[in-house]
């Protein structure tokens, strides 16, 4: 039976267990328990520290898990990314009482505090610039005004508690994080992780996209495909009434407004959207 790690709690556990019941997995209804089996797919869920489950699946105890992407860089653990699910977004950069829109080469020589020093370090070696990283749990932004750093590297909203603290943000994002799929690196992934991840895909591709279906006149159909052109092309079928098609075709759910105007503009009439919960592409 496949073992796969999940978020025991906060907005990733929330995720994963939406994303996961999207695809047909059950999921815990108490979330005190810390195991949960599915029997009609053959998996094991172990609800677990989110900084731990890069270490469970990288030490090779459980197949993959559901974690941040910044807690399995952070974590150096022996894991790699498979999936990115598209929730749970974050994004780490430095701040410091003279942050401005320079870039990080001003961090050389310094010291950075973070509560995530494996991913701070991580982007100093692949840099080559040469820091002193301090870790200190909970929040840094008090880190600089009491002396212990002179940079401090934290997730970043709004901005708003690090102007509190007299800093501002500069540079380029450190990292930009997303809920991911993990497993260990150069192994084959099992029937039923293979078949785990096309499903999430499935969820993450059918979250972003709509299908849109509309009629146009025979006249302007290469206009209105060139307006939605779909993943591969439009399907397209004949009406009962003369000179007019009926489209279908799959859009980018940002953009269906837009699309929705042109088509109009272009002389399509009766357009219709319809979420799409699954799909295999």
């Amino acid at each position: 039976m496949l073992k796969i790690a999940l978020p025991n709690k906060g907005s990733l556990a929330e995720g994963s267990a939406q994303i996961l019941r999207e695809a047909g997995y059950i999921q815990r209804t108490d979330t005190r328990d810390l195991v949960l089996v599915d029997e009609n797919n053959q998996i094991e869920f172990y609800y677990l520290r989110p900084r731990d489950i890069a270490l469970y699946v990288g030490s090779g105890e459980l197949e993959a898990g559901i974690t941040g992407r910044d807690l399995l860089i952070d974590s150096a653990a022996n894991a790699v990314e498979v999936l990115s699910l598209d929730f749970g977004h974050s994004s780490f950069y430095f701040a410091s009482r003279e942050g401005d829109s320079a870039g990080v080469e001003r961090i050389a020589g310094k010291r950075i505090a973070t509560a995530y020093p494996g991913i701070v370090t991580d982007f100093l070696n692949r840099n080559s610039i040469q820091a002193s990283v301090v870790r200190l749990d909970g929040a840094v932004e008090s880190s600089v005004r009491l002396g212990v750093a002179d940079v401090i590297a934290d997730v970043v909203s709004t901005g708003n508690t690090l102007r509190q603290a007299g800093l501002s943000i500069f540079g380029d994002p450190i990292l930009a994080s997303e809920a991911i799929v993990i497993a260990r690196p150069g192994s084959n992934l099992p029937v039923g992780l293979s078949t785990l991840i096309r499903r999430l895909q499935g969820v993450v591709i059918a979250r972003q996209y709509v299908l849109l279906d509309y009629d146009a006149p025979s006249a302007v159909i290469e206009k209105v495909c060139s307006i939605t052109p779909g993943l591969e092309s439009p399907t397209i079928s004949p009406l009962q009434k003369a000179g007019w098609v009926a489209v279908r075709v799959m859009v980018l759910r940002k953009d269906t407004n837009r699309l929705m105007d042109e088509l109009w503009e272009a002389g399509a009439r009766g357009i219709l959207v319809t979420d799409i919960h699954a799909c295999r592409l």
